[in-house]
């Protein structure tokens, strides 16, 4: 996807965030983030679009913290919130194409890193959003394959992924809308994942459907039942365990 491309769907994500919170409410639990309420999902998230704005519009090349999370709750926390996603957008749209600073990534560009990372950032953060309603609703199936591609060779392909098995095992993840596959080669190393649409070597566990669903089950943002299970349930049962992202 074009760097553009992210920027908008970072927008129209932290838009519809926005509105599926002030619909449900600070109080309203959300079910794919057990222990949360609205309030507590829009502190984390704008404390995390505040942060990503900082490389972007101030140019840091080093690791900063983050500031925290506001005290702040109701009408006034929501519109820091929105405040907060629009900046983030407006700096991503101002940035020169050759921006230097910090990523944690491979990336064609630092730009490119914190357009596409924000942007899904915020889409699994609006489908936490709509839990709080209803259910998460659907996600553009080639951006959602760009986001499995981000989680599957981008976070879980770093040293810290907790995925491990004390022997070698595969997992495939296939989409079947947009026919993109992917071969998650798991060991007590960091998971080594490779994209290729032609994979036919016989897997331990495979994960099929259409991209959105696969991308919000990885995320563990959906039931087991949302796509489809072929081979081992043992190593689907250990993503879910072992598979949440952490930061530090």
């Amino acid at each position: 996807m074009k760097i553009t491309e992210h920027i908008e769907a970072l927008e129209a994500a932290g838009r519809a965030l926005g509105d599926a919170a002030a619909e449900a409410g600070p109080d309203a639990e959300v079910p794919t983030c057990p222990g949360w309420r609205v309030r507590d999902l829009l502190r984390h998230t704008t404390m995390v679009h505040r942060w990503a704005t900082a490389f972007v519009a101030e140019g840091h090349i080093t690791y900063q913290p983050d500031a925290g999370e506001p005290a702040l709750d109701g009408e006034e926390l929501l519109a820091h919130y929105r405040e907060g996603h629009a900046r983030l957008v407006a700096a991503l749209r101002a940035a020169p194409e050759d921006l230097e600073c910090w990523t944690f990534l491979p990336a064609p560009s630092p730009l490119a890193f914190w357009a596409r990372r924000q942007a899904h950032e915020t889409a699994v953060h609006r489908a936490d959003a709509e839990s709080a309603l209803t259910a998460p609703g659907p996600v553009d199936s080639a951006f959602a394959a760009d986001g499995i591609d981000e989680l599957l060779r981008g976070m879980h392909g770093r040293d810290r992924s907790r995925v491990r098995t004390p022997e070698p095992r595969v997992l495939r993840v296939r989409a079947t809308d947009t026919g993109e596959v992917w071969t998650v080669r798991l060991s007590a190393e960091p998971p080594r994942t490779e994209r290729d649409g032609r994979a036919t070597a016989v897997a331990d566990t495979e994960l099929s459907g259409p991209a959105d669903r696969l991308y919000l089950y990885l995320w563990n943002r959906l039931p087991a039942g949302a796509v489809t299970l072929t081979g081992d349930e043992d190593l689907a049962r250990l993503w879910r365990e072992t598979s949440g992202i952490t930061w530090s």
